[in-house]
């Protein structure tokens, strides 16, 4: 029997919702389950050839390889992943961009009839999704996906916890959590929730040999780290959260995973030293599972045996072989662990160590200097100091601000890395610096404020002391800010100095006062513009101005933008039209123009002016009104010597204040027209009516041609 499964597409990273019941988006959230949790996965196995770990332990002990190849039945890479499956397994040309340490899969069909899927993996894959050296990632994941409507909440709890998840109108349920999708970072895996591993449970049939289960056989399972060994989906309340019912449960997975027969091994590091007559010794550190035999493979070339390497019980191994050859260029020790089946090698590079490093820094001088030596005393390969250069014992002057550490790397492909240790004195605050302004203009009998808050630095004092000018009282000279009151007019100058931990600095500043002249105010000159458009006045021809101050004294109230400036603003208000159908007994017309006072003050006393703005004048002209009594028509129709679009509004009667007949538009050409019926006019008195508009026009009591 030959299984395929399925592919499954990488999210990466770590897919995060906080729950937020809304109908039409989707979120999720992982629930702290009510049991503690009782196991993990613990460790991460040797790199293999492959560039992935050669297993995963979890706190049952129990370790788990990765499925690669198509022609395991319990244990297969899923269908289309490897490019050529009837060819061997090899890296990177003909491996699979996706395989599983553990693949576990329960189904559940729901009360609603979908099927759900619930997915608990851990997963090998690429970052770029092509099999590719330096890409290699594993990932635990948890997915979950079933047809829902948009809205519905559901609880699902399964072998790794609980997540409560709300459905959205695109894809329904639709959660993956993928943790420790990181190129080369194999340990993120050990903190998702994926672990410790499962296992089919001890019903029949029992597991194959070898294996958690077979993925062909949908089997119960243990190894649930809340003993939450199946998979059950509950509705919930979308707003509370309260049951409504269970839609789902299933102890059934199907279950893919191959306990790990081998060990594998990993070279930790290869050095060798060597004397001048190019004698010496190479020595091997390297790590594997305990009482394991690991061995290296002889070199002729370079003098040694296959010898095995002497191993403690904590999975450490080490040896040490003669060199009495010649070292090769690039030279590369191979490593096997014997005890696997097939034997697994590591090669590793042999390099020279680099010992006896040191970096010093003078911070006086601004001197590194480093020192390292190598052990090979035959070849002597240069050593260099990264981001510096060759180490000698001149060492490296002009150095600012060094590293903490200095890597020492060597010809022969060793390296080091130390810290740096620093001399020299200590280091002192910087002085601070003084900057002093004073207020402008500065007046007679007025408070001038010296001002020092320019200054910059750690400071811890201030003080002010007058240099110049008729003699003054200072005010608060040993703060930020002081202020004195001058009696007379002229040229007064002071001193600023600021104390702190770093010294002193000084600065000056010269303050020229004035004899206070009476204020005279200038609102500007009068205006006329059309009503709704913008008005701006100007009180900079004012003299002596400290402070302005404006405000309306008659006229259609306007709002004023800046009435404490020289320059306000303000938009004319348009007048406003009877409101349709009528009578509008309380109307009111308004074409009076805008007077508007401007008062300034200094210490000296106070000035006011007024400044009158009106309206553009609008004359009504070519009017004609025209009532029909057979069918109650309206026709009226004039022009406006004010191109502005304005509206108009004729009103029945004499006045403003009676019912509306209707509305018009002045056009580009300045003319209006009103085509509409009722209301009917009296006959007697004769009937009239009256003509406003928007800009502030208006005709009262105009003749009615009354025909049939």
């Amino acid at each position: 029997m030959k299984i395929t499964l399925a592919r499954l597409p990488v999210t990466l990273g770590v897919i995060a919702a906080v729950l937020a019941p809304m109908a039409g988006t989707a979120v999720a959230v992982a629930v702290t389950p009510a049991a503690p949790r009782t196991g993990k996965l613990t460790q991460v196995g040797p790199i293999a050839d492959h560039g992935f770990p050669a297993w995963y332990r979890d706190s049952n002990n129990v370790r788990l390889e990765l499925c690669t190849t198509a022609d395991d039945p319990m244990c297969p890479a899923p269908a289309g992943s490897i490019p050529n499956p009837d060819a061997p397994v090899s890296f990177p040309d003909n491996f699979p961009d996706e395989s599983f340490y553990q693949l576990a899969t329960a189904t559940v069909t729901l009360d609603s009839g979908a099927k759900a899927v619930v997915s608990t993996n851990l997963e090998a894959a690429f970052m770029n999704g092509a099999p590719a050296p330096g890409d290699q990632m594993v990932f635990g994941r948890i997915r979950i996906r079933f047809d829902a409507a948009a809205g519905e909440r559901f609880r699902i709890t399964h072998p790794y916890g609980v997540d409560d998840v709300v459905a959205d109108a695109k894809k329904g349920v639709n959660m993956t959590e993928d943790t420790g999708a990181i190129p080369g970072a194999f340990g993120a895996a050990l903190n998702g929730r994926v672990g410790p591993f499962l296992k089919w449970d001890g019903t029949s049939p029992q597991a194959p040999a070898g294996y958690i289960g077979n993925p062909g056989i949908d089997h119960p399972i243990t190894g649930s780290p809340y003993n939450t060994n199946f998979v059950q989906i509950d509705q919930l309340d979308p707003d509370t959260g309260a049951l409504i019912k269970q839609v789902g449960k299933t102890s059934l997975f199907s279950l893919q995973g191959r306990y790990a027969t081998n060990s594998g091994l990993d070279v930790d590091q290869a050095t060798y030293s060597r004397a001048a007559n190019g004698t010496g010794a190479i020595d091997v550190y390297a790590s594997s599972e305990p009482n394991q035999v690991l061995q290296i493979t002889g070199n002729t070339t370079m003098g040694f045996h296959d010898t095995k390497l002497r191993g403690s019980a904590d999975g450490h191994y080490y040896g040490r072989f003669p060199l009495t050859g010649t070292l090769p260029a690039n030279p590369t020790v191979d490593v096997a662990n014997i005890t696997d089946r097939p034997a697994t090698h590591k090669t590793r590079a042999l390099v020279d160590l680099v010992s006896g490093a040191s970096a010093t820094y003078n911070a006086d001088t601004q001197k590194l200097t480093v020192a390292a030596t190598s052990s090979d005393k035959k070849l002597n390969p240069a050593l260099t100091a990264v981001g510096f250069g060759a180490v000698t014992p001149a060492g490296f002057t002009g150095v600012v601000a060094p590293p903490a550490a200095i890597t020492i790397t060597s010809a022969a492909g060793g390296s080091t890395t130390v810290p740096v240790v620093s001399s020299g004195a200590n280091f002192v605050p910087t002085a601070p610096v003084a900057a002093a302004t004073a207020d402008t203009p500065a007046l007679v009998n007025q408070t001038v404020r010296l001002d020092a808050s320019g200054s910059v630095g750690e400071i811890t004092k201030y003080t002010w002391t007058q240099t110049g000018g008729a003699a003054v009282t200072l005010t608060n000279a040993a703060t930020k800010l002081a202020t004195f009151a001058p009696k007379a007019a002229g040229l007064y100058t002071f001193r600023l100095q600021v104390d702190g931990p770093g010294g002193t600095s000084q600065a000056t500043v010269a303050v020229t006062v004035t004899n206070v002249t009476a204020p005279k105010a200038d609102a500007g000159v009068d205006q006329t513009v059309v009503r709704g458009k913008a008005v701006t006045l100007d009180g900079s021809k004012s003299t002596a101005a400290e402070t302005y101050s404006w405000a309306q004294v008659s006229g259609p109230a306007v709002t004023l933008t800046g009435a404490s400036s020289a320059k306000p603003s303000f938009t004319f208000p348009t007048q406003a039209l009877p409101a349709s159908p009528g009578p509008n007994a309380g109307f009111v017309y308004n074409n009076d123009p805008v007077v508007l006072e401007l008062t300034i003050r200094n210490a000296a006393g106070i000035s006011t002016d007024q400044v009158v703005v009106t309206p553009q004048a609008e004359t009504l002209s070519g009017l004609t009104v025209r009532y029909r009594t057979g069918n109650n028509e309206w026709r009226i129709s004039g022009t406006s010597s004010l191109l502005q679009g304005q509206r108009v509004a004729v009103v029945l009667g004499s006045t403003l204040t009676g019912r509306v007949i209707g509305t018009g538009t002045v056009d580009a050409a300045g003319a209006f027209s009103i085509r509409v019926t009722g209301p009917v006019p009296a006959t007697n008195p004769a009937p009239t009516v009256s003509f406003v508009t928007t800009t502030g026009a208006s005709q009262l009591g105009f003749a009615v041609s009354v025909t049939n």
